[in-house]
């Protein structure tokens, strides 16, 4: 029963939980941006370039067999080695804005938790202190 009661444990602390809560709102976050990069971005960035699709984008490094469409998907169902650049693009977009969006929002986040300074405590003068205080005055004036 230890080894049970210890998953419990474990399993119902915050942390994990939030932990879960944050996989899964990252996992539709990540769609969200994958169609923000995929939908506004991409074709934005295509029509400026000159290319309408990235994703078209790519360089064939095997022989064709006949009779295969020389479009990417095709190429890669029939075994043709491709480096397929256009589509490395697309996802160092999604991943460069993904992380400066996550960057924003940590920084927001820390920005709400910072508190306020503790001031530095009153340094508290004794009576013996006083006494020590008097007699290096006493002795600077000789």
């Amino acid at each position: 029963m230890g080894m049970i009661q210890e998953f419990k444990d474990f399993a119902v602390k915050g942390n994990v939980i939030d932990l879960a809560v944050g996989v899964i709102i990252g996992g539709a976050f990540g769609k969200i941006v994958d169609s923000i990069v995929g939908d506004l971005i991409m074709p934005v960035v295509g029509a400026v370039v000159g290319k309408l699709d990235f994703s078209s984008m790519f360089l064939i490094l095997g022989t064709v067999p006949a009779g295969t469409a020389s479009t990417l998907s095709d190429l890669k169902k029939a075994g043709v080695p491709v480096f397929a650049y256009g589509s490395f693009i697309t996802v160092a977009v999604n991943f460069a804005i993904l992380a400066f969006i996550i960057f924003l929002m940590v920084k927001q986040i820390n920005r709400l938790k910072k508190e306020a300074p503790v001031a530095a405590p009153a340094p508290t003068v004794t009576a013996e202190d006083i006494l020590l205080l008097r007699e290096i005055r006493d002795s600077l004036k000789k």
